[in-house]
């Protein structure tokens, strides 16, 4: 496959994102002129008075669709982010927070904390507790799939199937035992939304965000290195079982941070990884960031479709990226099945 000059790749995907933006806020159950809608926001952020919008029309461009579209945003790039990250740190193209469990070792801590513990620790509590969630099951998966020869794939693949399925029967208890209300709240968001954003929400994702950007980067050299496995990372001087830990936390908080604010949504950190990989190759330092561009990209348009194909009905976007990332993953089995992997 041909590849694209990094340049060329993030101008299509910046091109992408801000076209999305845009689609996201004027287009839904009420379509609105794009001019005044941008006129809304800045008004917005400014407090001037220049979008003649009216003020039901202003309440749904600026309380409702802008913080999900940011949300959006951020998600995604988390989600493909830390799917670009597991790939490298496992060296396998299947792992993806997801398929591997982590994603519900963090649906299991934030449903605890919605169901019973919101109170303890506030706001706070539903990010800490998804955190905690998905880094438990990220150390239980990788212990389980190691072995002296390196990380195993089928062990990798059956612990997340297993840690999945207990992670799922934890979920359905708790959903089991609880009132119309809660059950109501945990229904909608196993599915994936992203209706629930807010202030604290965004701070707390793009906090995170902006700071695993980072702290990723500052390891892409690292996972350059284990790629070519751990013993020659050894050689170059890469501390590998160190680099693991410190990988396996970050990748932690970055889950369970989206996985808060927005529920389950699988396979963006499959898809996204593997497409950024074909067009410009494997290099972390690169990879990283258009994976987390591309990642916000993807999210923003299933999003979108999401609230556009069953007008004025809303399809959960995590059924819709499961719609695209399901076929995709298929696929990338066949494949490496041809490979004899």
């Amino acid at each position: 496959m041909t590849r694209w000059p990094v340049a060329q790749h993030a101008f299509v995907l910046g091109a992408l994102l801000l076209l999305g933006l845009l689609t996201s806020l004027v287009q839904g159950a009420i379509n609105l002129p794009a001019g005044n809608s941008l006129l809304a926001v800045l008004d917005a952020l400014v407090g001037s008075r220049y979008s003649t919008l009216l003020d039901y029309q202003q309440v749904v461009v600026v309380d409702l669709r802008l913080p999900r579209v940011l949300l959006a945003v951020v998600v995604g790039a988390l989600l493909a982010q830390c799917g670009a990250v597991m790939q490298g740190l496992f060296r396998n193209p299947l792992a993806d927070p997801g398929i591997v469990g982590v994603s519900s070792g963090a649906a299991v801590g934030a449903i605890l904390a919605i169901a019973w513990l919101v109170p303890l620790l506030g706001d706070w509590t539903i990010p800490v507790c998804a955190f905690a969630g998905g880094l438990v099951v990220t150390l239980l998966v990788y212990r389980l799939a190691k072995t002296h020869n390196g990380t195993s794939v089928m062990m990798l693949l059956l612990a997340g199937i297993a840690v999945s399925a207990f992670a799922g029967a934890v979920i359905g208890f708790v959903s089991y035992i609880s009132n119309d209300q809660v059950l109501r709240d945990l229904s909608l968001w196993q599915m994936g939304s992203l209706a629930g954003g807010d202030r604290f929400n965004l701070a707390i994702a793009y906090a995170t965000l902006l700071i695993l950007l980072v702290a990723f980067q500052r390891r892409a050299a690292a996972l350059n290195a284990l790629l070519l496995g751990e013993p020659e990372a050894r050689h170059l001087g890469i501390r590998v079982e160190r680099l693991k830990i410190e990988l396996v936390v970050l990748t932690a908080i970055g889950v369970g941070v989206a996985v808060s604010c927005s529920g389950i949504i699988g396979f963006v950190g499959l898809v996204v990884p593997h497409l950024v990989r074909l067009t410009v190759g494997p290099c972390h330092h690169t990879l990283l960031p258009l994976s987390a561009l591309m990642g916000a990209v993807l999210l923003l348009y299933a999003d979108l479709m999401g609230r556009l194909l069953l007008q004025p009905a809303e399809l959960p976007v995590g059924l819709v990226t499961a719609l695209i990332g399901a076929p995709f993953f298929l696929v990338l089995l066949l494949q490496m099945r041809r490979r004899g992997a």
